[in-house]
């Protein structure tokens, strides 16, 4: 029979061709590379490898050898993972929530990791209004959200690593002779009528009530009929640009946390992975920074 160092240096070996790489990449020295691989074609009862002064090649028995042996090898390792990763909880489908666009670029990101990281477990996700991130993780509709640190989420809810901090700008209507300015303090608004977005962070303290709204796109829409402003993060810049809106940027306020929420009674393996493979998934933007910059 093969063990595990004989096929880690004659699979090292057939790509490298060269002992001293592949001595360097198994962390052990030329000398038993070359005996291990003496010790298996004494085994086999053929050479894999060809050996000259000047190179080393595979023999056609060691090209159909390394040939078979590397997918039975690859299926080896997923199986011992498979099950290490079973016994820590993390197969199965995590099914995650995001909202908006910018969330979704971090967690395509953070998505490939995960993935790379648990390769035996799925991930299924959906976007969220986020008025509604607490209901959907209540009901379980959602394990896991990637959204704004609000206040008005629910204090049950346990909070991950934040992933991406930004400024606040506000929203203008294009016509307002405010979207001629560079920049505005939240003292500047005053009695100025404030859109309500359900669940939505608000910098501004005590601010006058204009209307209501459910949704971003329709909170972007009353602010680009005249109906009032909005303090939104920097990422609405990005995506959500309209020639009907001007965004401002908006001084003295604090920055806008964004990361992952999920119920504390409910947290588990799958979760605390996942919210370990988002560090470092931030989008880039002249005014985002990463939660761990």
């Amino acid at each position: 029979m093969i063990d595990r160092l004989e096929v880690e240096t004659v699979l090292t070996l057939a790509e490298e061709l060269h002992f001293g790489r592949t001595a360097e990449r198994l962390h052990v020295s030329t000398a038993r590379v070359s005996q291990t691989i003496r010790a298996l074609e004494r085994r086999v009862g053929t050479p894999l490898f060809e050996r000259t002064s000047r190179r080393v090649a595979l023999t056609p028995i060691g090209t159909q050898f390394v040939e078979r042996l590397r997918p039975a090898w690859h299926d080896v390792q997923a199986a011992v993972r498979h099950a290490v990763d079973a016994g820590r909880g993390l197969t199965g489908t995590l099914r995650v929530g995001f909202v908006g666009p910018a969330a979704a670029q971090v967690l395509i990101r953070a998505t490939e990791q995960f993935r790379h990281a648990v390769p035996g477990c799925e991930v299924q996700i959906r976007e969220a209004q986020l008025a509604e991130v607490p209901e959907l993780l209540s009901a379980g509709t959602v394990e896991v959200c990637l959204c704004p640190f609000s206040d008005a989420l629910p204090a049950t809810l346990a909070r991950g690593p934040v992933l991406v901090r930004e400024a606040f700008l506000l929203a203008v209507p294009t016509t307002h002779p405010w979207a001629d300015l560079r920049e505005l303090s939240v003292s500047d608004i005053g009695d100025t009528p404030t859109i309500q977005l359900a669940g939505a962070v608000n910098p501004v303290a005590n601010p006058a009530a204009g209307p209501a709204a459910a949704t971003l796109h329709e909170a972007l829409t009353l602010v680009g009929v005249g109906r009032g402003v909005l303090p939104i993060g920097a990422h609405a810049q990005r995506y959500h640009a309209r020639p009907d809106i001007t965004y401002v940027i908006l001084r003295d306020t604090p920055m806008l946390e964004w990361g992952l929420v999920w119920p504390t009674e409910r947290s588990n393996a799958r979760i605390r992975a996942f919210a370990e493979a988002t560090v470092g998934s931030g989008v880039p933007s002249p005014y985002l920074s990463h939660g761990n910059s």
